[in-house]
C-alpha cells in the first residue's frame, strides 16, 4: 500500500507563519515595522504627483513672509466709460422764416433754424412750445405759417385782335369842346391905311381855330391823350393791379392748438437748428413743389378732405430705397401722385458725416398729404 503526501496551499502556510510570528514578542515588532514601511511607501506613491508638479498654487502668505513686487498697467480705454450715443431728434417742425434766430431754453423739436415760441397775442400762463392756432383737429401738421414756394406768374393781358382795334371806341371818340375866338366889337379906321381890330372876351375852352368843335367839357385838354387809350373787350378784362406779399414757405393747413405761449412777438415755434432739420426742410419743399406740379398738370383732383399717408425709407445717399406703406383715403390717381411726388426728385443729396453718425444708414419717414 502506498501513500502520497500533499503540501498545503501557500496562503495557508503564510497565515500560519504570521500567526506564529505575532505570538512571538520579538517577531511582533518586526511585523509592525514592516507594515509601517509598506504604508509609508503607499502614501508616497499616491501623493508624489501632487507634491512634484510645477504649476503655481495658491498659498497663504503669513505676516512675516516676503512678497515679490510687480507692476500692473491698465489701459485707460479698457475701463473708461464710453460716451453716450447721440440722441436721435424727437420731432421735426417747420419754423417761421421771418422770426428772428433765437435758441430756445428747452425743447425736443428740431428744425432748419433756431426759434423761440411766440405769438402776437399771448396766452395767459401759456407754456406750450407751439403758438396758439385756429385749425383742424383731425389732421397732423407742424406748420405755423402759410405761403407760396413758387412765385405766381403775372398774367399778361391778351392783345386785341385786328377787328377789335378797328372798332371805334367811345373813349377814343371823346373830344374836348373847343370854341373859336369870338368877334364882338369891330373897329375900323377912317383912313384906308389904318388897322382894324376885334375886341372880345375869351370864351370857355377858346382856341385859335377856324370853327367850333363840339365835344365834352370834362375831357382833359392834352394833345393826343385820347389816342393813347385802347378799347376794352368785356370778354377779356384787364387784370386788376394788386400788391401780394407771400412768405417763401409751403401752403399750410393748420392743426388746432388752443394752448399757446406767453411770449409776445412774431409767431414762432420752439426748435433747435440741426443739419438734419435743414436737410428735411429742403426735402419737404421739393416734394411740395413736385406734388403741386403733378396735380396742376393732371387736372384730376380728388374730393375735398381726401388724405394719403406715405411711409418710405430714405438711405444715406439721399435715395428713396423703398415705399413701405401707402394708406390712402383718396382715389388711386391721388395715391400714385403722392408716391410719385416723393420718388421723382430722388436722390435728394448725400447725408453729411454727422448725419450718418446720428441716423445710421437709413431712416423711415412718414409724409401726410391733404387735399382741400
Amino acid at each position: 500500500m502506498s501513500q502520497t503526501i500533499v503540501s498545503p496551499p501557500l496562503t495557508v502556510t503564510l497565515r500560519r507563519g504570521l500567526v506564529r510570528m505575532w505570538d512571538d514578542p520579538d517577531s511582533r515588532g518586526v511585523l509592525v515595522g514592516l507594515a509601517g514601511v509598506i504604508l509609508v511607501h503607499l502614501l508616497l506613491w499616491l501623493l508624489a504627483p501632487q507634491l512634484l508638479r510645477t504649476d503655481p498654487s495658491m498659498t497663504v502668505l503669513r505676516p512675516h513672509s516676503s512678497t515679490k513686487q510687480f507692476n500692473i498697467e491698465i489701459v485707460p480705454e479698457t475701463f473708461a466709460r464710453k460716451p453716450p450715443a447721440p440722441k436721435l431728434p424727437s420731432k421735426f417742425v417747420e419754423t417761421n422764416p421771418d422770426a428772428p434766430d433765437n435758441v430756445p431754453d428747452k425743447t425736443e423739436n428740431f428744425a432748419a433754424q433756431n426759434q423761440q415760441a411766440a405769438q402776437e397775442k399771448p396766452t395767459p400762463n401759456g407754456t406750450s412750445d407751439r403758438p396758439a392756432l385756429e385749425g383742424q383737429k383731425d389732421i397732423h401738421s407742424t406748420q405755423i405759417v402759410s405761403g407760396q414756394l413758387v412765385k405766381q406768374m403775372e398774367q399778361t393781358p391778351i392783345a386785341p385782335t385786328i377787328d377789335q382795334q378797328q372798332q371805334p371806341s367811345r373813349i377814343m371818340s371823346s373830344r374836348p369842346e373847343q370854341n373859336p375866338l369870338p368877334g364882338v366889337e369891330k373897329r375900323i379906321g377912317d383912313d384906308a391905311n389904318s388897322i382894324g381890330t376885334n375886341i372880345a372876351k375869351f370864351a370857355e375852352a377858346a382856341k385859335n381855330i377856324p370853327q367850333k368843335v363840339e365835344g365834352r367839357k370834362d375831357v382833359p385838354l392834352i394833345e393826343g391823350a385820347e389816342s393813347m387809350q385802347m378799347p376794352i373787350d368785356p370778354r377779356h378784362p384787364r387784370p386788376r393791379p394788386q400788391i401780394v406779399r407771400t412768405q417763401q414757405v409751403r401752403p399750410a393747413i393748420f392743426e388746432e392748438n388752443k394752448f399757446g405761449t406767453a411770449n409776445v412777438g412774431i409767431i414762432g415755434v420752439s426748435a433747435k437748428f440741426s443739419r438734419y432739420g435743414l436737410y428735411l426742410q429742403k426735402l419737404i419743399d421739393t416734394v411740395q413743389i413736385t406734388w403741386d406740379t403733378i396735380n396742376r398738370d393732371s387736372r384730376l383732383y380728388p374730393p375735398s378732405g381726401s388724405t394719403v399717408v406715405v411711409t418710405f425709407i430714405l438711405n444715406s445717399e439721399g435715395k428713396v430705397s423703398r415705399i413701405v406703406n401707402v394708406d390712402s383715403k383718396a382715389t388711386d390717381q391721388a395715391a400714385r401722385t403722392c408716391t410719385t411726388a416723393i420718388t421723382r426728385p430722388s436722390p435728394y443729396g448725400p447725408w453729411t458725416d454727422d448725419m450718418k453718425a446720428l441716423l445710421g444708414d437709413e431712416q423711415q419717414l412718414v409724409f401726410y398729404f391733404y387735399y382741400q
